[in-house]
């Protein structure tokens, strides 16, 4: 999972970004100021930042170019609203990899994001993720199995079985025996929640699953199921 660091002062942009950059795979670490972020980033660690631009402490260039200058190997993503193309110029002059004004579509900051990995070599392959249906257990690469309750069991088999394709909530609910028409989509919700947060507390891993915006999910990453 690529570790990422977000620099973003406005807090619920910044909660709002993080959130879908988990989504996304990243593993994502937060800065709301040039402190911080210096406080918090560690290039074995960080291998893309997105940077705002104008920060209650100092100006996010100036940053980039520090940055460059120390030689780190770093995949740069400015996200700023300062959008003219004056700008834009200025920033990928300076050392940013792409710029982006905010605003934009979150896709298109998602497509540039894993233009980058690939440019940077940053993709690799991934050790699975065994889903054990018997055991009723989850274990993540490198980490400790995580037990299931029978509903998470049967939640996951639905996404682990459809790897990288999207999986509507209709999928899911009728998955665990429901039906759609009658089911209160706030349990759904909360199951996932509660799943998500139960496997990063278990394992230290953030659980591998995209939201897709009130239609789904999707599992992304490689795995594997044993009966």
């Amino acid at each position: 999972m690529t570790g990422l660091i977000l620099l973003e002062d406005d807090p619920v942009l910044r909660l709002e970004l993080c959130e879908f950059l988990d989504d996304c795979g990243f593993a994502t670490d937060t800065a709301a100021n040039l402190h911080e972020f210096h406080q918090r980033f560690a290039p074995q660690r960080h291998s893309i930042a997105v940077l705002d631009l104008g920060l209650p402490d100092g100006d996010g260039l100036q940053l980039i170019g520090r940055m460059r200058q120390s030689g780190h190997r770093l995949g740069i993503v400015v996200l700023s609203a300062r959008g003219g193309t004056a700008a834009r110029i200025q920033g990928l002059d300076i050392g940013a990899d792409y710029y982006l004004a905010k605003g934009c579509d979150l896709d298109e900051l998602a497509a540039t994001l894993a233009s980058l990995q690939r440019r940077l070599g940053f993709e690799h392959e991934e050790r699975p993720w065994l889903l054990e249906l018997g055991a009723r257990r989850l274990t993540p690469p490198g980490a400790p199995p995580v037990a299931l309750s029978q509903q998470d069991l049967l939640v996951l088999r639905c996404l682990m079985q459809e790897v990288g394709r999207d999986v509507s909530r209709q999928q899911v609910v009728e998955a665990l025996g429901e039906d759609f028409l009658q089911y209160d989509q706030r349990r759904l919700d909360t199951q996932m929640r509660r799943l998500r947060r139960n496997v990063e507390q278990a394992s230290g891993q953030r659980l591998p699953v995209k939201t897709l915006r009130n239609a789904g999910y999707c599992f992304y990453t490689a795995v594997h199921i044993q009966t």
